[in-house]
């Protein structure tokens, strides 16, 4: 059903684009035409533009001046010369609301689309028949994403009546993430964890919501590359580098939050112990030995504290990561 809709849809596409006239013209895109038939089956209306829309219910004019004031309003505008969207672009032909308009004193909404009642995947439509991967390069993945593929909707986070702001804002996104992920909000509470909750980041900091060739659709190449935005000092390349962070910063830290500082999964120094056997080897210097015991009640980055990296080597010619 889905590749039929999809070719329906690239279909008209491709006729739109050999119609540029007809595409410059003061209606609605053509595809919503489709689009209609589709999804409710109803081609009885007409359009009959926002101008008649408005003059028949005053209740409009907030809801128009709000979107005038958004980037639907003010970049896709006729002197563009580009194909206009409008009140009728998302909510199907008009001239059946308002035909007893007058006599009613209102108009007749159940005639348009009823989009809160279209399941996700066709509430989505609506707005993709515009927004395709070719002209919004974040929709790549949408399809494929985690998101559509659980019923999350462009209308769950993209508000087009309430003014400039048609996405939910930075100060409200941990919130309506939350909603679905419910780790990510006890995650967020812990001791230590990024400022999410102090607003100085966003779930989109790291997260791709439309979707990403990585894990958990986050941003970036690698885990490394995403995390070193951020934490540039943390990038290198180091002569002597921990070889895990190389790979994986996920390795020590929890990306969310953690009960241990700086993130750490599992406090030091059972955390590098991990590892580092070594160190409760008999035959080795280790923790083991009577001089080496009051480690445990320590931290093994209070001497090695470059353990990201170093560039300066040891008496011994290695790199130990302790900065001198």
């Amino acid at each position: 059903m889905i590749r039929t809709i999809f070719l329906l849809i690239a279909l008209s596409l491709l006729y739109a684009c050999s119609d540029l006239p007809a595409l410059r013209a003061d209606h609605p895109l053509l595809p919503v035409r489709a689009y209609e038939q589709l999804i409710v089956g109803r081609l009885d209306a007409d359009y009959v533009g926002d101008a008649n829309c408005l003059a028949q219910c005053h209740k409009h004019d907030e809801i128009h001046r709000d979107f005038q004031m958004s980037v639907h309003g003010e970049q896709i505008s006729p002197e563009t010369g580009l194909p206009l969207v409008n009140c009728e672009s998302c909510h199907g032909p008009g001239s059946l609301a308002i035909l007893n308009a007058k006599e009613n004193d209102k108009c007749d909404f159940k005639t348009l689309l009823q989009l809160e009642e279209l399941p996700s995947q066709a509430q989505s439509l609506i707005c993709l028949k515009c927004h395709s991967a070719a002209s919004t390069p974040n929709l790549h993945y949408w399809n494929g994403s985690i998101h559509a593929s659980s019923d999350v909707s462009c209308f769950d986070c993209h508000k087009l009546h309430q003014g400039p702001q048609q996405k939910v804002s930075r100060q409200e996104m941990d919130e309506m993430c939350y909603a679905c992920h419910i780790n990510a909000r006890m995650e967020f509470a812990q001791f230590s964890r990024h400022p999410v909750r102090e607003r100085k980041m966003a779930c989109v900091d790291c997260h791709e919501p439309h979707g990403s060739a990585q894990k958990h659709d986050l941003k970036g190449i690698t885990v490394k590359e995403l995390c070193t935005r951020c934490h540039m000092d943390k990038q290198g390349p180091f002569v002597y580098e921990h070889a895990d962070l190389a790979e994986n910063c996920l390795t020590c830290h929890s990306h969310h939050g953690s009960t241990n500082n700086s993130l750490l999964r599992t406090s030091e120094p059972f955390l590098c112990l991990q590892c580092h056997a070594g160190h409760q080897d008999y035959s080795h210097p280790s923790l083991a030995t009577d001089g080496l015991k009051g480690a445990f009640y320590s931290r093994c980055t209070s001497c090695h504290s470059s353990i990201h990296g170093t560039d300066v080597p040891s008496a011994k010619g290695r790199g130990t990561f302790i900065a001198r």
